[in-house]
């Protein structure tokens, strides 16, 4: 997966707005039988135990440590202060054998899905020197078999990762579970901005806004412009002037950006921020058709650049209304992926390539060049005029990611990966990119739709299947993955 390392946040006033941390609680333990039997195993396995609580405060989340527990009793105990904390995964490390009445009660009390991990010491005993004592150590797997059981029959999703304490493979298995649980934590607490009304007609976009908690959890805020309006009348001449500046950074300007259009979408940008803050929001999806040029139009249509930015930063903002394409593009982002709005837009049988992208919000971060901002005297399908933002994203392996809603009320994920490849686009303002899914682009449209996903989605950078299966466990939800 590509980290979003080079990115415009390294530009002064685009830097990433700190989100919510992360929180991983931590249990290890032993069968407290063995203390007295082998003196020297429980300080080696505290030893263990250590070390993979700094190696997790390394993995960009905070954690919970409640120690190390050798009895049932000690389980209880535990499974308490876990409760309390509000994880958002529990990792229990089996070090040695123990039984299932030692996290029998924080599977089931914690409130959080149950990671368990078996890290041996190294890759291997050794088997001439070793005594009982020491074999022990080494024994983390042999109640792996038993906890899946246990938690089967309690109705607890199981979940493991075997491996040795310094074996890499496996960290990045636990580092994926951990992002994972990180996209939880924020779809279970987000603040998601819904702002304007439904694009007429687009059935496929109307969300039922209790199905977002119920799925996920969240909260939806309901916005009108006029929240946008009024914030975007404070503006200052001097504050329009600064975010034309942080644009002039980040952009190309192309000759055909009118100063007016500009300075209304520099004015509207830094009014999107307030918003943003003033709402504490987490996402934002938007859309208002308006009439004849009134101010409800304007502020609709110079929402592009501002939306970029903000969805630069780390809260994504996409058009057309479409709140499951902005929750996706904040699954995405979490992740590392990026994540720009993105639908179908042509494809091209020659070079084997799928043509995707949109006239609107960006995520700067993976585009392939310097992004563009194109004056455009009207907008397909839509009322006003200004800027729009241009680019195709990073060259190299991608992921589509979206969120479809089933006839029951749930929703389940849908996702495929391809290879964003060189080639022409068109130079209309849109973000288009070139994705080659390894067959036949039609076949490959085909079996995207029969998934039931909207015609928005979220294109992030890499490979991102391993976390989004991770995702989807956690959160309960079906992945469906496309492949040709």
């Amino acid at each position: 997966m590509t980290a979003l390392a080079d990115t415009p946040g390294s530009t002064a006033g685009l830097e990433r707005i700190a989100g919510r941390r992360t929180k991983i609680g931590l249990v290890a333990g032993g069968l407290g039988a063995y203390w007295p039997q082998f003196p020297d195993l429980l300080p080696q396995l505290q030893a263990s135990a250590q070390r993979v609580s700094t190696r997790m405060q390394a993995l960009d989340c905070d954690v919970v440590d409640v120690g190390f527990i050798s009895d049932a009793e000690d389980g209880a105990r535990a499974a308490e202060q876990l409760r309390v904390a509000g994880c958002d995964l529990i990792v229990g490390f089996l070090t040695t054998y123990m039984t299932a009445s030692m996290l029998a009660p924080i599977a089931q009390r914690s409130g959080a899905p149950v990671l368990l991990i078996n890290l041996q010491p190294t890759e291997a005993m050794d088997h001439a020197t070793f005594d009982t004592g020491q074999w022990l150590a080494y024994c983390g797997a042999c109640p792996l078999p038993e906890m899946a059981n246990t938690f089967l029959r309690l109705g607890v999703p199981f979940r493991s990762v075997s491996g040795y304490l310094e074996d890499e493979r496996a960290w990045a298995r636990i580092g994926r579970w951990i992002k994972a649980a990180g996209v939880r934590g924020a779809l279970r607490t987000g603040r998601h901005g819904l702002m304007g009304h439904l694009y007429p007609g687009m059935l496929d976009v109307s969300t039922d806004l209790t199905l977002v908690p119920a799925n996920f959890g969240g909260h939806i805020e309901v916005l009108e412009f006029d929240d946008l309006r009024v914030r975007v009348d404070a503006i200052t001449e001097a504050e329009i002037d600064q975010r034309i500046a942080l644009a002039q950074d980040v952009f190309e300007v192309a000759d055909s950006v009118v100063e007016e259009d500009f300075r209304w979408a520099a004015k509207v940008s830094v009014g999107l921020d307030r918003l943003a803050a003033d709402f504490g929001l987490d996402s934002l999806a938007y859309y208002h058709r308006g009439l004849e040029g009134e101010q409800h139009e304007r502020l609709g249509a110079g929402m592009i650049l501002g939306a970029s930015l903000l969805t630069a930063r780390g809260i994504p903002a996409c058009g057309e209304y479409e709140l499951r394409t902005s929750l996706a593009m904040l699954v995405v982002d979490r992740l590392g992926g990026g994540g720009s709005f993105t639908e179908l837009q042509a494809l091209n049988f020659r070079d084997h390539v799928v043509e995707m992208g949109h006239d609107g919000p960006a995520h700067l971060a993976i585009s392939e060049r310097r992004p563009l901002l194109r004056g455009l005297g009207v907008y397909h399908g839509k009322r006003g005029w200004g800027v729009s933002v241009e680019f195709d994203v990073k060259h190299g392996p991608v992921t589509t990611f979206g969120i479809a809603q089933q006839r029951d009320g749930s929703f389940r994920f849908v996702a495929s990966t391809g290879t964003v490849v060189p080639g022409p686009v068109l130079q209309i303002g849109n973000t288009t990119s070139r994705v080659d899914f390894g067959g036949d682009p039609g076949e490959w449209v085909d079996a995207w739709s029969a998934t039931g996903i909207s015609h928005h989605w979220a294109l992030g950078v890499g490979d991102l299947l391993p976390e989004l299966r991770a995702t989807a466990d956690l959160l309960g939800v079906e992945l469906i993955e496309v492949a040709l």
